[in-house]
């Protein structure tokens, strides 16, 4: 069988509107020729055949936290929900890659802040929800209340036909995966033919981005080995508080921004500061990725988009290109 066109798998859609980044998954095989015979070889292989979907990627909402750099609390992550419901196509999945809370000394405050995060995020509609945590959410317990709260810190489900992989790299109290939930990992990939497409969602990058500024995954680089074999992997990832693109081997990375305020470039930023609070742009910096093309999944094109204060839906407000999607826009040709 031909490999998997990647182009075709999954694009990286943005619209800002402070909520992430919107993907949207075989949305051209599902209009080609040449899909139909794909796709059941797929589902021969696979045990499902794929089919068209999209998923809102959040990350880092930090409920809990109110004060400098940020004083609005919540209120991004409110907008981002009440953008969700408010797309005319909304997605069957929303993925959130950790730190959904901001960490408390106070255990109960620490539930306090778990329990707001769940009516915030309940309020979607239509959607599954799906989340891993962050160090906010489980170093200080070992993951303890998030398990509470929704379960296995790591697990696996599969979405029509793609395989998505939750991993923790946080619970230890350390920027670690471990031996046994790689193990786990292993052998859970174990079942699937290398042409399978998988999406692979974390907290921490699994690659070494900027270790001065904990931006790693001491044992990434197994993970990514692991990963190598398959031709059709996503990584999704938070922690840093910007997007951010990657590529290894078959696998593409992909960061999504805050929802509660901005890290600087770690290129050009001498030092790890959050980016100061502009009251007249409120959420500057906060936002996701869209890539908008016609039905058939031609033209397309990747912006990132800012929210403004009174720009919450819609197209309004697009200024400025992610880096690198001129060049992944030129690749989905």
């Amino acid at each position: 069988m031909d490999k998997l066109d990647r182009r075709s798998f999954l694009r990286v859609t943005g619209t800002t509107l402070s909520i992430g980044a919107l993907y949207s998954v075989f949305p051209a095989l599902a209009h080609t020729d040449e899909g139909g015979p794909l796709m059941r070889t797929l589902a021969e292989l696979n045990g499902e055949a794929p089919a068209p979907f999209s998923f809102i990627q959040l990350s880092d909402t930090h409920v809990g936290f109110n004060g400098p750099p940020d004083p609005l609390g919540t209120k991004a992550f409110e907008n981002a929900v009440a953008t969700i419901n408010g797309l005319k196509h909304r997605p069957e999945l929303v993925i959130i890659t950790g730190d959904l809370t901001h960490d408390a000394d106070s255990p109960d405050e620490h539930a306090k802040r778990f329990k707001l995060f769940k009516e915030i995020s309940g309020k979607i509609g239509g959607a599954q929800i799906k989340v891993v945590p962050g160090e906010n959410d489980a170093a200080l317990d070992g993951g303890d209340m998030f398990l509470e709260n929704f379960g296995p810190t790591h697990y696996s489900f599969d979405h029509r036909g793609v395989h998505f992989i939750a991993l923790d790299n946080v619970s230890t109290g350390k920027p670690a995966v471990g031996a046994d939930q790689l193990a786990w990992m292993k052998k859970d990939l174990g079942r699937f033919p290398k042409s399978a497409p998988i999406v692979v969602f974390t907290h921490r990058p699994l690659f070494d981005l900027k270790p001065e500024w904990e931006w790693f995954t001491s044992d990434g680089d197994e993970v990514m080995n692991a990963l190598a074999p398959y031709e059709n992997v996503t990584v999704l990832y938070g922690h840093i508080h910007r997007e951010h693109f990657h590529q290894h081997g078959n696998s593409k990375l992909y960061a999504a921004r805050s929802l509660i305020f901005a890290f600087p470039d770690p290129e050009t930023a001498p030092a790890k500061k959050p980016a100061p609070f502009d009251k007249d742009q409120p959420f500057k910096n906060l936002g996701l990725r869209m890539i908008n093309g016609d039905r058939r999944g031609r033209n397309l094109r990747i912006e990132d988009v800012e929210l403004t204060m009174n720009e919450y839906s819609g197209t309004v407000g697009m200024d400025q290109m992610l880096k690198h999607g001129a060049a992944d826009s030129k690749e989905n040709e």
